[in-house]
């Protein structure tokens, strides 16, 4: 990997003629290895190696919350109900965070809502430290991060298109995923064995001093603002109405959005944890049964996206996605039916590799098939989905598991995705056809 940066290298890659497009073929096992090159390109680097940090970060953040929550109440309700407090404003401003960074520079709003996020650690730390014991301003200032959260994603991710090229574009989702994928595995583990160290409070801290290295990065970007010459434009209603009739017109888009629905809502099987490690996995250690069930598919991810070379230069992105949520709901289908914890473990990690390859298509469909104009709308849009579809399977699975018994759950579960995606696949070519 070349990580030089000499005055001649362009800062944003913008096309195939760039000195990254231009790279000789990999040859040997490097083809199996993750596409390194969208890193050549300082701006993307710069964004990347941000990432990095704060994906553990984060993480630290999301561990403390319901932890703190649980110890003022002992009560797993408040946790959930904390979880909606952060869900409802992150959906709200991600949809209008999305037509914002169609408006303005993104890298102005990545500066402003980088620098939010970062005092409202400070301010978690600040009533942590002092001993405030408040669920209510917990669930406040986990309302206000998930807020710059949203106003954050959409412009973050819709800048990769002005900084790489088109046929980079799947490369540079996969190392991004896989640093989102490694820091929910590291994260948790890393807070799990901090809290006895050094306490509760410093978690919060960390992720602060985490941020400001993303803040630092984002700095250093190039200016991303509107391209075109157009009247300037308000982000309002309005806008991210036109941002759903844009999605309404374009059958791939549309598709990429009911392809990530069907393979969550479906086929997420987490909900199910807690009652499959007591019930099924119980023989192995309730405990280490449920500890790997929940490491099992990040595990996966995180494979998928170091041997992402196999899959990365791709030119059929279409066929890509339907192959990729077809194989997670036929691993989750086995994951139901397995009796053996290990084969279990096994299928979910084949499941994460899947969702890793699913995220890396429908990522670089909605980065390339967009309008520049567009992309951070179709970008709220996806962040909403991306939350709530999880969320919404855990109450179909809950149901369905309560009424027919986890393993049937799970397995019909599956066995749905793979149905309803091949039938979407077959009734609508669009996904099928499309390419780079």
């Amino acid at each position: 990997m070349d990580t030089s940066e000499s005055s001649a290298e362009p800062d944003v890659g913008t096309g195939t003629d760039s000195p990254a497009a231009q790279a000789p073929p990999r040859r040997g096992w490097r083809r199996w290895a993750m596409d390194t090159r969208p890193l050549r390109i300082p701006a993307y680097r710069r964004l990347w190696s941000s990432t990095i940090v704060t994906a553990v970060g984060s993480q630290l953040t999301a561990v403390a919350v319901p932890k703190q929550i649980y110890d003022i109440t002992h009560s797993s309700a408040w946790v959930g109900y904390a979880s909606l407090a952060g869900l409802v404003p992150m959906v709200v401003f991600a949809l209008w965070g999305g037509a914002v960074a169609d408006t303005v520079d993104r890298r102005k709003l990545l500066l402003v809502t980088n620098s939010g996020i970062a005092v409202t650690s400070v301010l978690f730390w600040t009533q942590a430290v002092t001993g405030l014991d408040s669920v209510v301003v917990l669930m406040l200032l986990l309302a206000v991060q998930q807020a710059f959260f949203g106003l954050n994603s959409p412009a973050r991710t819709a800048s990769i298109a002005r900084l790489v090229p088109a046929e980079q574009l799947a490369a540079a989702g996969a190392l991004g995923s896989t640093v989102m994928q490694t820091g929910l595995v590291a994260g948790p583990l890393l807070a799990g064995a901090l809290i006895p160290v050094i306490g509760l409070p410093e978690l919060y801290l960390i992720d602060a001093l985490a941020l400001c290295v993303t803040v630092w990065a984002v700095f250093r970007l190039p200016a991303l603002p509107p391209l075109g010459d157009g009247p300037a434009r308000r982000a309002g209603v309005r806008e991210i109405a036109a941002g759903f009739r844009y999605i309404s017109g374009h059958k791939v888009l549309l598709l990429s959005f009911l392809a990530d629905i069907v393979a969550m809502v479906f086929g997420m099987p987490r909900a199910l944890f807690p009652q499959l490690a007591a019930q099924t996995y119980g023989s192995y250690g309730e405990g280490l049964a449920l500890g790997v069930l929940f490491a099992g598919i990040p595990v996966g991810a995180v494979l998928g996206g170091l041997f992402s070379g196999v899959f990365s230069r791709a030119r059929r992105h279409g066929w890509m996605v339907i192959g990729a949520v077809v194989g997670w709901g036929v691993a989750v289908a086995g994951f139901g039916l397995s009796g053996n914890l290990w084969l279990a473990v096994a299928f979910l990690a084949a499941a994460g590799v899947a969702d890793m390859v699913s995220m890396v298509f429908r990522g670089a469909i909605l980065l390339s098939a967009a309008t520049d104009e567009m992309r951070g709308r179709m970008q709220g849009v996806f962040t909403v989905v991306v939350a709530g579809g999880p969320r919404l399977a855990d109450v179909l699975h809950g149901t369905a598991g309560s009424a027919f018994g986890p393993k049937a759950a799970v397995a019909g579960g599956g066995a749905l995705v793979v149905a309803v995606m091949l039938g979407l696949a077959a009734a609508v070519p669009a996904l099928r056809r499309y390419r780079i």
